[in-house]
């Protein structure tokens, strides 16, 4: 992995789900896993892809690569710290490069409008 390459500041964060003492209600809460660099590309749908094929185009889905780090799983998320701190999910990985070198992580967008942070 060429370490050369990772130049955005990312941050991992875990989802904590509590229970509120008095309601019995959930409470989300995201803490940092680990703030790293990282390579960002940002993946845009091929021409055979279209609406029809159930694509949607407002998730602008990023690659995103880091040095080796465990305990990554697909309930986190990562904010890119360079893009106004763009939440998105990990919708695919972690995926190991290498022996133990990297990882590679497929995300999307989001926003968290309407819904629990």
């Amino acid at each position: 992995m060429d370490i050369g390459k990772l130049d955005r500041r990312i941050r991992i964060e875990a989802k904590t789900v509590t229970q509120d003492p008095d309601y019995g209600t959930e409470t989300i809460a995201w803490t940092t896993f680990a703030t790293v660099w990282a390579n960002v590309q940002e993946v845009l749908p091929s021409k055979s892809e279209n609406q029809t094929d159930g694509i949607r185009i407002a998730e602008r889905a990023a690659r995103v690569r880091i040095r080796y780090l465990a305990g990554i799983n697909s309930a986190m998320r990562v904010v890119w710290l360079d893009r106004d701190n763009r939440l998105m999910k990990i919708v695919a990985g972690p995926a190991e490069l290498g022996r133990r070198e990297g990882i590679e992580i497929m995300c999307a967008a989001y926003s968290t409008e309407g819904e629990a942070a």
